[in-house]
């Protein structure tokens, strides 16, 4: 394992399965992850203009380097998404199988 800050875990949340398969399905397309699990069903909790909201959703996991996440992983996932402010945040990985992060850099461009 090596410790390092180049690959990160993006967490994006959307309101269906089928509007989750679309944002994978752009991301895989444009090579910006190298792969992305859909959990669901998911239930959110959140403020939002004021209110507080209760709904069904489904997160995406997606696996890729930082470097990809500001100028191209971001305005891909806005382009298609339907929330007027999408969640799309990444964690850093610290630390991962030298195998599997050099994966990630043979998938995504």
């Amino acid at each position: 394992m090596m410790l390092n800050t180049t690959y990160v875990v993006v967490l994006i949340t959307a309101p269906s399965h089928e509007v989750g398969k679309q944002i994978a399905d752009t991301l895989l397309e444009k090579r910006l992850v190298a792969c992305v699990n859909i959990l669901a069903p998911i239930e959110s909790h959140y403020l939002w203009k004021g209110e507080r909201c209760t709904d069904q959703e489904v997160l995406l996991l997606a696996k890729t380097r930082a470097d990809l996440f500001t100028g191209e992983l971001v305005p891909a996932v806005k382009a298609v998404h339907p929330y007027e402010v999408p969640e799309i945040i990444a964690l850093p990985i610290l630390v991962g199988a030298e195998d599997y992060l050099a994966w990630i850099d043979e998938s995504v461009a």
